[in-house]
């Protein structure tokens, strides 16, 4: 998921106001949310141990092997989700968490170069040679290093919609109550509940960058797809260090040479996505040599209402090549 400081920023002031005013007509059920939510992220996964510390995964599905790996918000859970179709139509998904994220360990040092060898350390201890590559929203950085770094360890590279600085400049500025705002919303579980249950369009269009009118125009599968995206961000708090490493490096430009990407390479975005990842998309596809280019009308950030449409994209792409 995904999502991006600006987009976020600039909703989130609006949504808060509900928070402060509204808060105690959902603190009763929170107290059963929180200990649900630990206990659906805490079922599945699993560690090994890597020269980066902890590094925690989840496999699901029988197949071929198909590394997906999530964006920012998000963990293996994420990945999964991402991923469900895939799973549903024979591939064996390996999702793990990035640095920071749940139960995966955070090094001094956590560029997306790191995270791409530690993933390379996963393969081994799964005995996986060669695997196709997926990264969604800002996970796509990760998914590219980790193809020029490893580039006999990759078959395919799919970047679902790329969130990535690609015009040398971050437009993001802080006001002091924008940043008490946005630090409480994504370090405190009670509080994102709180939004979860008092705003959650405000919380589709600016963490998941989804006009939430595009839910009444999709499938009911598409609608719930979007809010169980939402809700799997529970519980936030085991996710806050990741967010702050991924600003980090999102605010900088990504130093990718896309020119050596020597695999086949799927891009996919969708033409309103908030963050603006269409536009991306169109960059990284120009520079990439062997590079398809998809971008969907409509859909936002999670390719609202074509989410099958994307698993038999990604199918028919691994196929082909």
């Amino acid at each position: 998921m995904p999502f991006s400081r600006r987009t976020f920023i600039y909703g989130a002031a609006a949504s808060c106001g509900a928070l402060l005013f509204g808060g105690g007509y959902v603190c009763g059920s929170y107290g059963e949310a929180v200990p649900a939510a630990h206990a659906r992220v805490g079922q599945k996964s699993r560690l090994i141990s890597t020269r980066f510390g902890d590094l925690e995964y989840a496999v699901e599905g029988c197949g071929a092997p198909f590394l997906m790996i999530h964006g920012t918000g998000g963990g293996f859970d994420q990945g999964l989700r991402f991923a469900g179709r895939l799973i549903s139509s024979g591939f064996q998904v390996i999702a793990p968490s990035r640095f920071g994220y749940l139960r995966s360990h955070i090094p001094s040092e956590p560029t997306p170069e790191s995270q791409a060898d530690a993933f390379a350390e996963l393969l081994d201890a799964l005995r996986i040679d060669r695997i196709p590559v997926a990264g969604g929203s800002a996970g796509a950085l990760t998914a590219s290093q980790f193809t020029l770094r490893h580039p006999d360890r990759c078959s395919h590279l799919i970047l679902l919609v790329p969130a990535m600085n690609l015009s040398n400049r971050d437009p993001v500025e802080f006001t002091r109550l924008q940043r008490y705002f946005v630090g409480k919303l994504l370090t405190s579980d009670r509080w994102f509940w709180t939004a979860l249950k008092l705003a959650p369009n405000q919380l589709i269009r600016t963490l998941l960058a989804t006009d939430p009118a595009l839910l009444d125009k999709v499938e009911l599968s598409e609608r719930n797809r979007a809010h169980l995206i939402l809700g799997d961000l529970m519980p936030i708090s085991r996710r806050s260090i990741g967010m702050v490493n991924d600003a980090r490096f999102s605010g900088h430009p990504t130093e990718i040479d896309f020119t050596q990407l020597k695999v086949p390479t799927l891009v996919v975005s969708a033409q309103d996505d908030l963050f603006g990842t269409a536009q991306t998309a169109r960059t990284i596809s120009e520079r990439t040599p062997d590079a398809r280019l998809v971008v969907f009308p409509s859909g936002g950030h999670i390719w609202l209402g074509h989410d099958q449409e994307l698993s038999e994209l990604i199918t028919e792409f691994v196929a082909q090549h």
